[in-house]
């Protein structure tokens, strides 16, 4: 297979892979406006704000807890997976020349399935956090969203961490798909799936704290979870990225004492 012929095919996967992301991600974000809508306060049932403040029975636990990790799940490939774009079509670029060459390869899927497995811890534990703020009633059943002192304190820790060594490190791992690929590569299924986990383990240190501040800013908030999205996004893939993180990070402990001010 000439050069040219695999370029060609490079450039068509290319398009495949991005539009598959893309596709996935709308359909994550359609959904959560979907769950929003569903869980708007209704007028003619006071106390029913949220579905989650009404599940409080030993008997209905799993269920709540089940439908709000799914939720957790896909606010988080609404919200990461297209921030992780450039290094999963790095990965499959490479596997469509194994391909090319008449080499073992493994579909992009699978790397792409470690990387959503590593956000999917990530998922389950805000799930437990979400629900016992919820039980202690520390969340406001109308917004989803912790007091302005708990708040305060959650902006200023990530603001903080946004200003650690390891902040860096995970960020400048996530900013450079090419040296991940090539450091870390793994043959094989299993590998591909080791490769995106690490992937997504850097990707979780670098951005865990920046999806708390859902809980401070309201875990169902669409709006919120754009900003944090677009922020996310900018920090990673903008050639100012790290300058911006750190700002970022200022602002939020700027936000933090304002709050402090304002209780």
């Amino acid at each position: 297979m000439s050069d040219s012929t695999v370029d060609r095919l490079l450039l068509r996967d290319r398009w495949i892979v991005g539009g598959c992301i893309g596709l996935i991600t709308v359909l994550a974000w359609v959904w959560l406006w979907r769950e929003q809508q569903a869980m708007a306060p209704d007028e003619s049932m006071p106390g029913m704000d949220m579905p989650g403040a009404a599940m409080v029975s030993p008997s209905d636990a799993a269920a709540y807890l089940s439908s709000a990790f799914v939720m957790w799940l896909l606010m988080m490939i609404a919200m990461m997976l297209p921030s992780a774009a450039p290094v999963i079509m790095m990965f499959a670029a490479i596997n469509r020349r194994k391909r090319g060459r008449a080499e073992p390869y493994v579909p992009t899927a699978v790397f792409t399935a470690g990387y959503l497995a590593a956000w999917g811890v990530f998922g389950a534990v805000a799930t437990l956090a979400d629900w016992g703020l919820e039980r202690a009633a520390l969340i406001s059943p109308a917004t989803g969203a912790l007091g302005p002192l708990l708040a305060a304190a959650v902006l200023a820790a990530a603001g903080l961490y946004q200003l650690t060594p390891l902040k860096t490190v995970c960020l400048t791992h996530c900013r450079s798909p090419l040296d991940f690929v090539l450091n870390h590569w793994h043959d094989g299924p299993a590998g591909a799936l080791r490769m995106g986990f690490e992937h997504g383990l850097y990707c979780l240190g670098c951005c865990w704290f920046l999806m708390a501040l859902l809980f401070a800013a309201g875990i169902m908030s669409l709006l919120w979870m754009a900003v944090i999205a677009a922020f996310v996004l900018v920090e990673k893939l903008f050639p100012a990225g790290q300058w911006i993180a750190r700002a970022g990070g200022l602002a939020m402990l700027a936000t933090a004492l304002y709050l402090l001010v304002q209780s």
